[in-house]
C-alpha cells in the first residue's frame, strides 16, 4: 500500500510540477512590470523627466550594488534597455496573465522567444560584470570579486528564471503538445 501510495503521489507531483513553475513565472513577470517601468527604463529618459523619488531610488541602487551600467549605460547596454522597453515590457502583462491563469499553451512560442532573448542579453551583461575593468568608470563599479558577485546576484535571477522558462516550454509535455486544428 505504501509503495503504491508514494508512486501515485510522485505521479501527481509530476503532473502538478508545471503549476509551481507557472506561479513562479507569474510572480517573475508581475514583479518585473514595475521594475522595468519605474527603474530599468530611466536611462532612456531625458534628465529631469523621472520623478525625483525614482531617480533617488536608482541612484541608491547603483551606489549600493556598484552598478554603473544603470547610471551611464554603454551603447550596447542602452540597446538592451530599448529592447526591454519595446519588446519585453509589452509582453510582461501578457505572460503574467497566461501564467496566473495557468495551462495556456498559446504562451509557448512567445515565452520561448522572450526567454531566449533575455538569456542572450544576460550572458553579455554578466560577462561584462565579471570581466570589465571598471576602474575608469565615472560611476563606482565593482572592483573586488565580492563586489562583482554581489552585482551578479542582482542580475542572475533574470538569467535563471528565463532559462527555467525556456526549459519548461521546450521539455514539459503540457507545453510540447499542440492541439491540431480540425480542417473544415
Amino acid at each position: 500500500g505504501g509503495a503504491a501510495t508514494s508512486a501515485g503521489g510522485a505521479g501527481a507531483a509530476m503532473a502538478a510540477a508545471p503549476r509551481w513553475r507557472e506561479r513562479l513565472f507569474a510572480l517573475y513577470f508581475l514583479s518585473h512590470i514595475p521594475i522595468t517601468a519605474l527603474i530599468d527604463l530611466q536611462p532612456l529618459l531625458p534628465d529631469g523627466i523621472a520623478p525625483q523619488a525614482l531617480t533617488d531610488l536608482l541612484q541608491h541602487y547603483a551606489a549600493s550594488f556598484r552598478d554603473p551600467l544603470m547610471l551611464q549605460p554603454p551603447a550596447w547596454f542602452k540597446a538592451f534597455i530599448y529592447c526591454e522597453a519595446f519588446l519585453q515590457l509589452p509582453f510582461l502583462p501578457v505572460a503574467a496573465y497566461a501564467f496566473l491563469k495557468g495551462g495556456c499553451r498559446w504562451i509557448r512560442i512567445p515565452a520561448i522567444i522572450y526567454s531566449t532573448h533575455v538569456a542572450t542579453t544576460l550572458f553579455a551583461i554578466l560577462a561584462h560584470i565579471l570581466f570589465h575593468d571598471f576602474s575608469k568608470s565615472e560611476h563606482a563599479g565593482p572592483q573586488t570579486l565580492r563586489e562583482r558577485l554581489v552585482l551578479l546576484s542582482v542580475y542572475l535571477p533574470y538569467l535563471l528564471i528565463p532559462l527555467l522558462l525556456l526549459f519548461t516550454m521546450l521539455c514539459n509535455p503540457h507545453y510540447k503538445h499542440v492541439e491540431k486544428r480540425k480542417r473544415k
